[in-house]
């Protein structure tokens, strides 16, 4: 697992309870792992928008990630909902993944997660600005 270098990031992690907070910690190591094997993400920014974490990158679309007490069974990945991601997401992984209207991929604590799907969803984010203009994403 990568460290944290924002200190608050760290807290809201911390914050989360145990059943939740080892799934949010492999989501985080996920998009970390994404922008590093992928160099036309550049550099990745790990901070705090609305108290959650979250992801930016020059060429993408920012990530954020979440825990909610009024879905205290249910974490997810949240996404402009401006863009096409969520509905270019649901095109291609409509039967793998969970979603929440046109902002998030939603898991449920004890779901399996489609890593390859869910990482190809996060790169499709993180280089957004590259690929905005295009059908699908250029899927």
């Amino acid at each position: 697992m990568d460290k944290f270098k924002n200190r608050e990031v760290a807290a809201v992690f911390k914050s989360y309870p145990e059943h939740i907070h080892h799934q949010l910690m492999f989501l985080r190591q996920l998009v970390l792992d994404t922008a590093t094997e992928n160099d036309e993400v550049g550099e990745l920014e790990e901070t705090l928008k609305w108290g959650e974490p979250s992801y930016l990158a020059k060429s993408g679309s920012t990530i954020r990630m979440d825990w909610k007490n009024s879905s205290p069974e249910q974490y997810a990945l949240y996404f402009h909902c401006k863009t096409k991601l969520v509905d270019t997401f649901k095109e291609i992984y409509g039967d793998q993944l969970k979603f929440d209207g046109n902002r998030a991929i939603v898991f449920q604590h004890d779901d399996e997660i489609p890593v390859d799907e869910l990482k190809h969803c996060i790169y499709l984010s993180l280089t957004y600005h590259q690929r905005k203009h295009l059908p699908l994403l250029g899927v």
